[in-house]
């Protein structure tokens, strides 16, 4: 079991038409679907992560109106555990000369009844749990997903040494 704390992802929950947003992706050497989906960088804030992650593998620009929920996984065949924050909102713009990131194949859409069938391809639990919740009409506030930096931190409180 790995000593290093969970990995900090992001996912985007678009349904559009009864269909909902995916991408496929090569990961090692299996070809999965996923929401359009990643890792959180260095300083960046949630929201930022998902309308980044949004473009780079879908080629649509993402605004977030909700977060549909908070999931903690441990993968049973790493021992890795990911922490997931799903959110949903609108598509915008969309940029289909875009090269997409490395490893997803393509974006496509998918009815509830297509994921299920597709069940033994999904990258992991997570896609369709946060589906359910979203269609079961769960929806937090943004607000809930605060980011405070140090500067902001250091204005708001005083900060002991």
């Amino acid at each position: 079991m790995s000593s290093q704390g969970p990995d900090v992802t992001v996912a985007a929950v678009v349904e559009q038409q009864g269909r909902f947003l995916l991408v496929e992706e090569r990961i090692r050497e299996r070809l999965v679907i996923n929401q359009p989906a990643g890792h959180v960088e260095d300083r960046e804030t949630l929201l930022a992560a998902v309308i980044r992650e949004t473009r780079e593998e879908t080629a649509y620009e993402f605004e977030p109106s909700a977060l549909v929920g908070t999931y903690l996984w441990r993968n049973p065949a790493s021992g890795q555990s990911t922490l997931r924050f799903a959110f949903t909102g609108r598509l915008l713009a969309h940029h289909p000369d875009q090269r997409l990131d490395t490893p997803i194949v393509r974006s496509l859409w998918m009815t509830t009844e297509e994921l299920q069938q597709a069940n033994a391809r999904l990258r992991s639990p997570l896609v369709m749990r946060s589906i359910e919740d979203y269609q079961s009409g769960q929806r937090w506030p943004l607000k809930s997903v605060a980011y405070l930096d140090l500067e902001t931190v250091s204005r708001i409180y005083v900060v002991n040494a």
